[in-house]
């Protein structure tokens, strides 16, 4: 009879095969194993309240969602690119260097401003796609994905790698007290020192390939505008 407790999981196996909806298939799982577990359907309510309450913070990240919506649709975004196309010469991979420092040295300083969804998609990437189509003039739709992928890639590359350049990040007292824990004695100055090393080694390659990403580009519409000519 214990093996009946178990039905929960035969449910979720079921429920993913036949692709039913994903929230409905668990809560019809934990439902099922709660009620053949002696846990009535109000404990039942009470725990699945519970749980909500203590992991709400997860839920956190659609307050994202309508920040995007204003922040797009009172302009910030237009604001943005209107202030690249006022740079003359800026390129995407130029532009995209200079993000990388920022993002390292905010990283440094403990300033929270990146995020894919908050930062990247309505700021940064329309600022890159500016800055190309303002060098360039219009580009093809294959070129804005990879400068998609690049502004997003450009994120993650200053979140990674600098993220243990400040001394009091997580990072930083996490790797001191698993170190000690070991038995090896380490500082968190000698960590935040080898870290930026890392960083300042991560900005140089992330530029050299912003670098050869605009001859690429430089190369392939400059040829088209003497064809055209």
């Amino acid at each position: 009879m214990e093996l009946i407790k178990l039905i929960g999981i035969l449910i979720i196996l079921v429920g993913f095969i036949f692709k039913f909806d994903t929230i409905a298939v668990v809560l019809v799982a934990a439902l099922a194993t709660a009620l053949v577990s002696g846990i009535s359907f109000v404990d039942f309510l009470t725990l699945l309240g519970e749980a909500f309450v203590s992991n709400r913070m997860v839920t956190l990240f659609l307050l994202t969602l309508p920040m995007i919506g204003l922040s797009e649709r009172f302009g910030l975004r237009q604001q943005a690119v209107v202030i690249i196309e006022k740079i003359k010469g800026l390129t995407p991979g130029r532009f995209l260097t200079i993000y990388m420092f920022v993002r390292e040295l905010a990283g440094a300083l403990s300033i929270r401003i990146q995020g894919q969804t908050q930062f990247i998609r309505p700021i940064v990437n329309p600022m890159a796609q500016a800055a190309a189509e303002n060098k360039y003039g219009k580009i093809s739709t294959e070129d804005q994905e990879k400068i998609k992928t690049r502004s997003a890639a450009t994120e993650n590359y200053g979140n990674f790698f600098a993220q243990n350049t400040f001394i009091a990040a997580p990072g930083i007292l996490l790797i001191v007290t698993t170190m000690e824990a070991l038995g090896y004695k380490i500082s968190a100055g000698a960590v935040v020192k080898a870290s930026v090393v890392v960083a300042l080694i991560a900005l140089v390659l992330v530029g050299g390939s912003n670098i050869l990403f605009d001859k690429k580009m430089a190369k392939k519409y400059c040829a088209k505008k003497g064809e055209r000519n």
